[in-house]
């Protein structure tokens, strides 16, 4: 897959099948929706086109609301769409003046003139364009004249993509991290920088991997203990340098009177120096909620007991598991 953060770097092509959406999470309402696209291209002898948005236009028209809360970066939606086959994602900068766009210069300029589109597959309720004027009626009444066809999603389907939406980010903020895989097709994750924290951890035994996450708009799980797997990424690399099992914690540490809202996570059987480096977290089962201890050694003794947890449900877990898992 070509993926292009700026529509100027597209060059347009003969035949290009396109459907456009945000389609955070990727989830498998957003996946009928793809694979339409990838039969359609290749039924035609086509090329599937996805233009999507970053920012999200939300955080462009209603900056006030900073409660959006994404599943997905960007970039961990470039590649789950590139493990669809998808040929081409165009990220186009949503600013004020895009949104600006008559339906008819959107169609004429964005669609047609810059993409090549032949052939369109959106949602009945689709909007596009200044005051988000534009809908289906527009894309159907320029087709003759701009040569392309207009293929509806139904809206029995277009509703089970927002109803699986809402569902996974509930599930993710009361911690049901299997509903959540459940409705996505994949564990949840998150991607986050090792910074330096204040080794307590590691003076209790359980040496752990501060994480940043450095996008804000990401959303994050609910606080508590989790069962994950863990990919080490090396620097400017998304390919794994080692997979690994472990636990990860979110909050605020409230036995020692944290301040700050924590992402931590503890790696089995690893001892690598991996600062500055990124972890992908791939988050299995919820062990419990966050609480606060006596004191430190009520925690190490719960934490102990957690690993045990941890360790159980992940031996459980299916055979097609990373054979590195296995190792560890």
């Amino acid at each position: 897959m070509i993926v292009y953060k700026n529509i100027d770097e597209f060059k347009k092509l003969n035949n290009a099948v396109v459907t456009i959406g945000t389609f955070d999470g990727v989830h498998f309402g957003h996946r009928k929706i793809i694979n339409r696209l990838i039969e359609v291209a290749r039924s035609t002898g086509g090329e599937s086109v996805i233009l999507t948005f970053f920012p999200h236009p939300r955080m462009i028209l209603h900056p006030e609301d900073s409660g959006l809360k994404l599943l997905t970066t960007i970039e961990e939606k470039a590649q789950l769409l590139e493990e669809l086959g998808v040929d081409h994602l165009i990220i186009t900068p949503f600013t004020r003046d895009f949104s600006n766009l008559s339906a008819e210069t959107y169609i004429r300029q964005i669609l047609v003139e810059k993409i090549g589109t032949r052939h369109i597959i959106v949602g009945y309720d689709h909007r596009f364009g200044k005051d988000r004027e534009g809908s289906l009626y527009d894309l159907q009444m320029y087709s003759a004249q701009y040569q392309y066809q207009v293929e509806e999603i139904s809206e029995q389907d277009i509703h089970e993509v927002a109803v699986s939406s809402t569902k996974i980010r509930t599930a993710l903020l009361r911690g049901d991290v299997q509903t959540a895989a459940d409705f996505l097709g994949y564990p949840f994750t998150l991607t986050g920088k090792v910074i330096k924290g204040d080794r307590l951890g590691r003076q209790m035994g359980f040496p752990t991997a501060n994480l940043l996450v450095e996008e804000n708009y990401k959303l994050i799980p609910c606080d508590g203990i989790y069962a994950v797997r863990a990919d080490v990424l090396s620097a400017g690399e998304d390919t794994p340098a080692g997979h690994y099992r472990g636990m990860a914690y979110i909050g605020n540490r409230p036995t020692i009177n944290g301040m700050t809202r924590n992402i931590e996570v503890n790696l089995f059987d690893f001892d690598q120096e991996i600062y500055r480096q990124y972890l992908r977290i791939h988050f299995l089962h919820f062990i419990r909620e966050d609480m606060k201890f006596s004191g430190l050694d009520e925690l190490k003794a719960q934490i102990e007991k957690d690993k045990q947890d941890v360790l159980k449900l992940l031996s459980a877990e299916p055979e097609q598991a990373d054979s590195e898992l296995k190792k560890n």
